[in-house]
């Protein structure tokens, strides 16, 4: 009996060690996959944020193309310590586009609404072509990651109509 209940107690030992280790491998296996997990989710919500700040910069732009397009007067850019300001005269009314920390807000009338957020650069000139005035609109935004290998870089441009 003295010999049986050796072997009873080995067993069970090597099983117990067995377990420990394979709850270690079990344990480094999971903290490697939530590791690539939040990387994945991470670099998943960075790519939403992108597309989002595209979406509105292309919508921004094209609103910016169409206020050049029904301009009915001469565009006036100013560039002032606090930032950029374009005018454009529609009949009555005045559009501006103001470039100040960052963002860009767009005022027409008494109405005034921010219109895009995270600029880095903006420029706004005018490039007379033989004859037509033409608008250029140079746009980068900040990137959500410092790592960003792409810049987030736009060029809108616009042919005002002759007064």
């Amino acid at each position: 009996m003295n010999l049986r209940s050796y072997h009873l107690r080995k067993n069970s030992g090597e099983l117990l060690l067995e377990c420990m280790v394979y709850m270690s491998v079990f344990a480094i296996l999971l903290t490697g996959t939530m590791a690539v997990f939040y990387f994945c989710w991470d670099h998943s919500s960075a790519l939403i944020s992108s597309t989002e700040q595209i979406h509105s910069a292309l919508n921004v732009g094209e609103r910016w193309r169409a206020d050049v397009r029904a301009a009915t007067g001469t565009i006036f850019v100013q560039t002032t310590s606090n930032g950029e300001t374009i005018k454009i005269p529609e009949g009555q009314n005045e559009v501006q586009y103001l470039f100040n920390t960052n963002q860009m807000s767009r005022q027409s009338g008494s109405a005034s609404a921010v219109v895009l957020v995270k600029i880095k650069t903006s420029a706004m000139t005018m490039d007379d072509r033989s004859g037509v005035t033409a608008w250029k609109w140079e746009l980068e935004l900040t990137p959500r990651r410092n790592e960003t290998h792409l810049p987030l870089l736009f060029t809108f441009e616009a042919v005002q109509p002759k007064s």
